[in-house]
């Protein structure tokens, strides 16, 4: 069965360039928002798609570029043995080399034989497809697949809705299900009803694979059909042809009605039922209308668990499920760059799969922050609430993603992103010391580290550079949250008895926290079951104190680290 081996695109929308070589399997597309995800769906689609008319406008040009033609090209390896014909298209079979990528333009020993064929469209608009072939063009002749061969080879797109897969339209899965075709004729002469229940007992022998087919396949997937799958006259249709024709519960009830979820997913299941003869489908946003476990069974059907892939399937993805389900083989990462766009394949990254499953909504971010804690990651978060109020840009506009690294774990979690061609960036204490290795190697490859003044956390930075006012709040909160007599003991117990919470209290009161008081509290504050030591408490600190009383304290090692981090996920 056919696979794709390489995507070549130019000047096609959102992309200028593009070379790509996919996996025979699952290659799901990740990537923020516009990065050109489902353009590299469409141009598969528009290649290989058995269609007799296709309509371009001047959008579809790389930033309206018209004198550039749209070019995509798609070269299909693992050919049947029609396809590596001499007899059929002998001229135009070439070479592919599995090492160096290069496509040779003859076949040869150890190279897997191959046929491009390309899509160009010029200004006037018009969709022109051939087969390349260097020795073709020499000898002046072109030609492109025979359409029955187009047919054959076209991928199955599910888009939004994939209720025109449930009927035997022209293009539809059901096509490929079996050679068997049905008749309409006879049951059209009789009135309505009549000939539905007529074509009904007709077509369960005209179509009985294909029904089989549906019924074990909706079993098996769990999709819920009344009874007896059955083929009758559709009630919608307006031209007795082979669309008038779609799949019905045993009640009569179109399958079509079902949810858009289940038809997905039986679609999908469908595809795997004919996958030696067609063995490609695109999937555009795959958890569109399924619940978490059904993605993953959508996942599960594809081959996703499978060493022999049954199928090659192309997905887009901005699920965490789907991504924490795949393996890194399986995941690429879409990005425009100064050359034209690249797909990345996390496979080249290193044993990064367990990053990749503990943080999965990471990997659909353009740039990713490792905070060293908990409490860092509530700092950023309750700062950016802040900033929001503001009307200042949110992370999530900028693309960016907060991660827990973990303590020890932080450059190690920020070195397997790194990997995987992100940008990233560490916020870490400098009261210990780290791993210096890892950190000397991590901003050695481009990433970047904040941290606080030597010999400080979080929370002594927070003590020692906040206003009297703010560290005052900051003693108020951490009574709230741990009791006045846990907060007293800590104090006590960090300064041998040296302070006392109600003294201290009173200074803070009347302005008068000096540097050692404030270095105790930030000593104190830290202690093993700290004070803000989760997300929730240090952002709504951060949120009500800290971010209030930054423009009183510039120039502190909290306000300079806290606008660059900022400046530094502004620019994305």
């Amino acid at each position: 069965m056919a696979r794709i081996r390489k995507i070549e695109i130019r000047n096609f929308r959102s992309i200028g360039r593009l070379d790509w070589f996919p996996l025979p399997g699952i290659n799901c597309l990740i990537g923020p928002g516009d990065s050109g995800k489902s353009t590299i769906l469409d141009a598969i689609d528009f290649c290989l798609g058995a269609r007799r008319n296709l309509t371009f406008c001047d959008d579809d040009f790389h930033r309206l570029k018209l004198e550039q033609p749209i070019q995509i090209s798609v070269t299909l390896g693992e050919l049947d043995s029609h396809l590596r014909s001499m007899d059929a298209y002998g001229l135009y079979l070439r070479g592919f080399n599995f090492q160096s990528g290069v496509i040779e333009d003859e076949p040869g020993l150890g190279l897997d034989t191959v046929v491009t064929i390309e899509l160009t469209v010029g200004d006037d608009l018009e969709p022109q497809w051939q087969l390349v072939s260097p020795r073709a063009a020499g000898l002046g002749q072109s030609r492109n697949l025979s359409w029955a061969d187009r047919v054959r080879l076209a991928p199955t797109r599910l888009g939004q809705s994939g209720e025109h897969n449930l009927s035997w339209k022209r293009g539809s899965i059901l096509n490929k299900v079996s050679e068997e075709r049905a008749s309409a004729a006879s049951a059209i002469a009789q009135a309505a009803r009549d000939a539905r229940i007529a074509f009904g007992n007709k077509a369960k022998d005209q179509l009985g694979e294909a029904l089989a087919a549906v019924q074990t396949t909706a079993g098996r997937l769990g999709v819920p059909i009344a009874g007896q799958v059955q083929a009758l006259l559709d009630a919608h249709g307006v031209n007795f042809t082979g669309g008038t024709i779609s799949l019905h519960g045993g009640d009569g009830v179109p399958l079509r009605g079902l949810g858009l979820g289940s038809i997905r997913l039986l679609v999908a299941g469908l595809q795997r039922h004919v996958a030696g003869d067609a063995p490609m489908i695109l999937i555009d946003e795959l958890e569109h209308g399924l619940e978490p476990h059904r993605i993953i069974r959508l996942l599960t059907e594809l081959g996703a668990k499978e060493a022999t892939p049954p199928l090659q399937a192309f997905v887009t993805s901005h699920s965490p499920v789907a991504v924490r389900e795949l393996s890194v083989k399986q995941l690429h990462v879409v990005r425009p760059g100064p050359f034209g766009h690249m797909v990345s394949w996390m496979g080249l990254a290193g044993d990064v799969q367990g990053t990749v499953r503990k943080f999965p909504d990471a990997l659909l971010a353009r740039s990713v922050l490792v905070c060293e804690g908990a409490s860092e990651v509530g700092l950023i978060r309750g700062i950016d609430l802040y900033r929001q109020a503001m009307n200042w840009p949110s992370l999530t506009a900028l693309g960016v993603a907060l991660v827990d690294g973990g303590g020890d774990t932080t450059f190690t979690r920020a070195i397997a992103f790194q990997q995987m061609g992100y940008r990233t960036a560490v916020l870490r204490d400098s009261d210990i010391a780290v791993h210096g290795d890892l950190e000397a190697g991590f901003l050695q490859a481009g990433g970047q580290v904040f941290k606080w003044a030597d010999g400080h956390a979080l929370e002594d930075e927070l003590f020692m550079s906040l206003s009297i006012g703010a560290a005052r709040q900051l003693l108020e909160r951490a009574i709230d949250l741990k009791e006045e007599s846990v907060v007293g003991d800590h104090i006590r117990s960090v300064s041998q008895n040296g302070y006392q919470l109600d003294v201290v209290k009173t200074a803070a009161t009347f302005g008068s926290l000096d540097a050692a008081t404030r270095n105790m509290l930030g000593r104190a504050s830290r202690t093993r079951r700290g004070w803000f030591k989760s997300v929730s408490a240090m952002e709504a600190v951060a949120l009500d104190i800290i971010a209030p009383d930054l423009h009183q304290i510039a120039g502190t090692k909290l306000r300079t680290t806290i606008d660059a981090l900022f400046q530094w996920f502004g620019h994305v």
